[in-house]
């Protein structure tokens, strides 16, 4: 199963911040076992929320350089309040450093009009797949369409700081 949490990114202002949302309905189909009797958005898929806001800020930050984006590392990972199908998950990200490999980000989440739900702080590594496979520039090139493609979808309507 691939998620794309992120529904709408809002704000954004290339090397510093982005702020994203993420609209939990109830027929998302892992709300059926998370818990059938209390759904709420698991733990591990608002940190994954936040990992793609912060990996959208990357990418606009250094023009899609690297065509995959993978988790390195999360610290200092809070929890707080749950997130009930029909609330909308604030995200806001910001670049703490970044190298050619690797990004730190500092984020959190809440729920829109209540209390905090997740923060983190976030290390991505990317890279491009011809780095690691011979003849991976054709890959590199669908996969960064594919991104500035649904960026272009995600940031509709949407204001650059």
């Amino acid at each position: 199963m691939r998620f794309h949490l992120i529904d709408r990114v809002h704000t954004w202002e290339p090397g510093k911040r982005l702020t994203a949302s993420k609209m939990l309905t109830l027929g998302e189909e892992y709300l059926a076992d998370h818990f059938p009797t209390f759904p709420v958005m698991p733990g591990v898929l608002m940190l994954q929320a936040l990992t793609e806001a912060s990996a959208w800020l990357w990418r606009v930050s250094n023009d899609f350089r690297h065509s995959v984006i993978v988790v390195r590392e999360v610290r200092n990972m809070k929890y707080g309040t749950f997130m009930p199908p029909g609330q909308t998950l604030e995200l806001a990200t910001e670049l703490v450093k970044a190298d050619e490999s690797t990004a730190t980000f500092r984020g959190k989440g809440n729920v829109q009009g209540g209390g905090q739900t997740v923060n983190a702080q976030v290390t991505l590594a990317g890279y491009n797949v011809k780095d690691r496979l011979p003849g991976g520039e054709e890959t590199d090139a669908k996969l960064r369409l594919y991104w500035k493609d649904r960026w272009q979808w995600l940031t509709s309507g949407a204001n650059r700081s």
